[in-house]
């Protein structure tokens, strides 16, 4: 393991606090799933706390959403009530920002999420997410786009207004400072 994707001991615990203290406080995004599980298996995988703690360093508040019985992955999402803060203006991957000319954004959100280590949501699991918010009210997730949108050009995003997710279309290339992406980690 690549020794810049592993948390010291100390920031690995406090990393920990803080996880269980935001389960203990949320158990209705987790119902039937037990902390010390968890975070047994967090501690085996220390590349996915580090995962983990760029989630919560850029402002997602990951948090356990569920878990496959089939593999037997801990399934965490991004749950900040906005596109976390750290991770917006940007547009949408590494062949949007080489196409942009000028003004070009620090980086895009395909590249980000890659260099933490986790995967950007897709529509599905951006509207599953929605049943513990209403999230994004404000703000707007790049969210995974299928390869024929992407060839032509385009990007998807979405967001939570009138009570409803609304799904979007925008130039892959496009960015805006109230967009971002929100990202999952199977652990």
């Amino acid at each position: 393991m690549d020794s810049k994707k592993k948390l010291s001991a100390e920031h690995s615990q406090t990393l920990l606090g803080i996880l269980k203290a935001r389960f203990e406080k949320n158990t209705h995004r987790h119902k039937g799933l037990k902390w010390d599980d968890i975070q047994a298996k967090l501690e085996a995988h220390p590349e996915k706390l580090w995962s983990l703690d760029e989630m919560e360093e850029t402002g997602g508040e990951p948090h356990v959403v569920g878990h496959d019985a089939k593999t037997g992955e801990y399934i965490f999402y991004d749950c900040a009530p906005e596109s976390p803060k750290g991770r917006r203006s940007l547009c949408f991957d590494p062949e949007a920002l080489a196409s942009r000319k000028e003004h070009k954004p620090k980086d895009s959100a395909v590249a980000m999420a890659d260099a933490m280590g986790i995967e950007i949501l897709t529509e599905e699991q951006y509207r599953e997410l929605q049943q513990f918010g209403p999230l994004d009210t404000k703000t707007s997730s790049w969210i995974a786009t299928p390869a024929p949108i992407r060839k032509l050009g385009g990007a998807l995003f979405c967001d939570y207004r009138y009570g409803t997710v609304f799904l979007y279309h925008n130039g892959a290339e496009s960015y805006y400072a109230a967009r971002g992406f929100r990202g999952s980690l199977r652990v």
